[in-house]
């Protein structure tokens, strides 16, 4: 397919599929539910959002699976379109589109309920070795590269010092879509500039199990390449397309340099946590009251 075709068809693939997991709870949950309670700091400053000093992770040990999957999950969670639902817009692809004023609510909920936003070098460091993180800890992940990420999303964070990690979909960076529009590469860069995380999120969304041959090359080597080059950063963090994961491709993940990789609703891989890390979609269908009782009851 040529390559000028590609932001359009990964604007439709994920239009009308967002990433095709729903933020349903499941028996990872309910375990989740069992284990030991998030450590958390006696005190975070509420100007920042609670953001703590940068955690240096380069010493840290991998902790044994076990270790891992008995701390609580952290709630995360997973937001595509920002922006008003049009005439256009199916049932399903309104799930994927929260609308602006509702995103904001939503946003203001949260900190009005004293959650505290983290990244992931202090998820990674919790999971591994236990470190305390912020009172009611939250993780606010983007996939798929949508300007109005950048555009409402990113200055409604920051009004309430929350940081957040945009997962970048590369062939579509600066590119104007059928349905959207999608990030430059100043402004992905300054996105991580203002202390937000980058992570990769493949070169046009194919789907993570199917990868075989030059595969790995397309839509992990290249985009990594492009997102460092963009960021001046290290590209540690993935996130499936349409959050779908098999356990054969985590190898290639770690050989890459991936410290951690993100599904969506599924269990979580016994034997790796770390690259099957949960996040719930934020529906576009939620109130703020919804997403609230949908955070507790997933996480």
């Amino acid at each position: 397919m040529k390559a000028y075709f590609l932001p359009l068809v990964a604007a439709a693939v994920i239009f009308t599929a967002g990433c095709q997991s729903k933020s349903q709870t499941n028996g990872d949950q309910a375990n989740a539910k069992d284990s030991a309670n998030v450590t958390t700091t006696e005190t975070a400053p509420a100007a920042d959002g609670g953001q703590a000093t940068p955690v240096d992770v380069s010493k840290i040990k991998v902790a044994d699976a076990k270790t891992i999957l008995a701390r609580k999950q952290v709630p995360i969670l997973c937001y595509h379109q920002v922006r008003n639902w049009k005439p256009t817009d199916g049932k399903v692809g309104k799930d994927y589109i929260v609308e602006i004023q509702n995103f904001k609510d939503q946003i203001k909920m949260l900190a009005d309920s004293g959650y505290h936003s983290i990244l992931p070098d202090q998820l990674y460091a919790y999971l591994n070795t236990g470190a305390p993180l912020p009172p009611k800890p939250i993780m606010f992940t983007f996939d798929d590269t949508d300007m109005d990420q950048f555009t409402v999303a990113a200055p409604t964070l920051k009004k309430y010092g929350y940081k957040a990690v945009y997962f970048i979909m590369t062939v579509s960076i600066g590119k104007k879509g059928k349905f959207v529009d999608y990030m430059t590469k100043e402004q992905i860069k300054q996105l991580s500039d203002e202390g937000n995380v980058i992570g990769s999120h493949t070169y046009d969304h194919k789907n993570f199990k199917k990868y075989q041959g030059k595969d790995w090359e397309e839509q992990l080597d290249k985009p990594t390449k492009k997102l460092e080059e963009i960021t001046g950063k290290k590209m540690t963090e993935f996130a499936y397309p349409f959050g779908l994961w098999n356990a054969e491709g985590i190898p290639q993940l770690k050989k890459r340099g991936f410290r951690m990789a993100f599904s969506l609703a599924d269990k979580r891989d016994q034997n790796d946590p770390l690259f099957t890390v949960r996040r719930i979609i934020a529906s576009g269908y939620w109130s703020p009251k919804t997403l609230h009782n949908s955070i507790v009851k997933s996480f």
